[in-house]
Formats: structure tokens, sequence, C-alpha cells
């Protein structure tokens, strides 16, 4: 028998070997009562076709879904793209299928995601999202739903957490610039930007009242449009500036509208991003950055789902701490 095509499903073992998939099933994962002379039909089957076992072959046998939800605000980021790549490549080699739930900066969105997720009865979810808190958490965990929330640090039996490490070296960074730097630090706040976002504000404003230095904050959208007309306007009067922005898209608007209006990055404005991403050294001048790997973090809490789903999570709290990536938008 010819093997047409590289991706053979367990639907065509079964045809082939005129049986049931519950008997496929039964027969790779060497479990129940297959009649011998039936069983060396389909392995025969199995060998002809090139067939891989797949996660349906063991959902059938295991009589479980093996479907895993994600929630998160919005899936257009590049970092949370990058998130979700790494949770997806995690999937695929396990033999997990993906339910997405996004909820768009919306406490109603959120909670009807969660009774989303829970009719549809998924073996567990990754949470990333700043509109759920611990006793939505939870109430998942009531329906014997496993969690693991991402940038939100809760723990419990059955709720695992990364968190990220972001802090600390903001602090390095405002203090460093303090010593070596000449220019007054400005932080972006951008609207609906999340837990994140904001303890990273309150890291910035804190710091610099323990040092008693002058700063400001700045609110924009989450628009590179907006923001780069915003600035255009602003470099009309004020030509120096170190600007911390959330993320490489506000970062980029920021410095177009320096170079816009003559101004020279990182002489006369400074800008760093929070979150960097690709574009961080796409963009001219290249953009310094706080660096996590958030594919790494998407891989990490699928793991981390798997063992808590089959309760070998000993160590539910797994932390990712940010790297100060230096380009060319800041002077050190």
């Amino acid at each position: 028998m010819e093997n047409l095509k590289d991706h053979v499903t367990i639907y065509e073992v079964a045809k082939a070997a005129n049986v049931s998939l519950a008997t496929v099933s039964r027969v790779i994962n060497n479990s129940g009562t297959v009649r011998p002379d039936t069983k060396e039909k389909v392995l025969r089957v199995i060998k002809e076709l090139g067939y891989k076992p797949s996660g349906l072959a063991q959902a059938l046998a295991t009589n479980k879904s093996t479907s895993i939800g994600v929630i998160i605000p919005s899936a257009n980021y590049v970092y949370i793209s990058n998130m979700l790549n790494g949770v997806t490549e995690v999937c695929r080699d396990k033999g997990f299928t993906l339910n997405l739930y996004t909820t768009s900066h919306s406490r109603e969105d959120a909670l009807s995601s969660l009774e989303r997720v829970i009719k549809s009865r998924v073996d567990g979810v990754i949470v990333f999202d700043d509109e759920l808190d611990a006793p939505d958490l939870e109430f998942l965990n009531n329906y014997s739903v496993p969690v693991i929330n991402i940038n939100n640090k809760i723990c419990e039996s059955k709720i695992g957490c990364i968190p990220f490490g972001y802090e600390h070296l903001i602090k390095k960074i405002i203090e460093d610039n303090f010593v070596r730097g000449d220019k007054k630090m400005t932080f972006v706040h951008v609207h609906n930007s999340g837990r994140l976002l904001s303890r990273i504000e309150n890291q910035f404003i804190k710091v610099h009242k323990e040092n008693d230095r002058e700063y400001n904050i700045v609110n924009c959208d989450d628009s590179y449009h907006r923001t780069y007309q915003d600035f255009i306007e602003r470099f009309k009067k004020d030509r120096k500036g170190y600007f911390i922005a959330y993320r490489d898209s506000i970062a980029a608007a920021i410095i177009n509208a320096a170079t816009d209006s003559g101004l020279t990055v990182p002489d006369d404005i400074e800008v760093l991003s929070i979150i960097g991403t690709k574009y961080s050294s796409i963009i001219r001048p290249s953009i310094s950055n706080l660096y996590i790997d958030f594919q790494e973090v998407g891989k990490c809490s699928m793991y981390m789902l798997i063992d808590l789903i089959n309760d070998r999570l000993t160590e539910k709290e797994y932390k990712f701490e940010s790297v100060y990536i230096k380009k060319y938008s800041t002077k050190y």
C-alpha cells in the first residue's frame, strides 16, 4: 500500500484496517482488549501507511479532550504572538489542541471568556490577561480546570504562575541615568495597558521620589500614529529628554517624531522600550529595550500546565527576569 501523504491520520488507519477509531487507539496505546488477528492487521496498516500516533489516539484511549484554553487580551501585539507561538509549538508536539479566547482589555469580556472555557471542557487553561484576578482563577479551579497564569503571581493547589521581573532592572537603569545621564526622564503612560506597565510606572515614580529627582508622566493612546503626532507637537517646545515607552511601536513613534523634528537620538532624545521584540533591531536607530523571550514563556507555561494536569508540578512558580539590551536609542 502506497504512502500517499506525509501526515497520515488515525481516521485513515481505521478505514484501511476496517476497524473503529477506538480499536486503533487501543492498539497504539496497548490498552484494552483487542483480538490478536485484529491487532496484527492494525499494526500492519500502521507500518504500511507510515502513521505516527497523535494526541487524538491518546485522547481516545484516556477519554480526555486533550484541549487547552488560552485567554489573552489581544493577539495583535508581537510579544503576545510570540508567547502563543511557544504554546502552539508544545501543543503540536504533545498532541494538544488549542482554543483561543480574547478579552480586548475588558472585564466583561474576560468573565465571558471564563464561561466559554468552562463550557468547552478544556483540560487546562493558560491565562495572560490583566482583567482576571485570584477569585476568577479559583472559580475555574472549582470546575476542576488547572490554570497557569502569566504576569500575575497567583499560586494555589491547581494554579501555577509565571511572573515577570522588570522592577529591579528599571530601578538600576533610572539610577544609572541619575549618575551618568543629563536628561529628565519621562514615563509614557499608555491607556488600558494592564498590571505590568502599572508596576513599572509605580517603580519609576518611587525611584525618582527616593532620589528627590524631577520626572514627567505623559499620557498617550496605544497607537503609533497618534503618539507620533503628539510628540511632533511636544518636540516643538521640549527639545531634550529621556522617554520610557511601553512597547517598540510607541518607542518608534517617539524616535521618528524626534528625528523628523530635527533632533538627534540619543544626543537630544533617548528612548527605552520596556517590552522589546524583533522590531527593536529593525527600527533605526535600533531601540534599547528590556527583553524577555516570550516564546520561551509560552513553552514554559505549556509544560507547567501539562505537569499540573498530571499532578506532577512541584514548583508552581517560575519567574522570568528581564535583561537590558543596549542599542542605539540610549547613551548608556
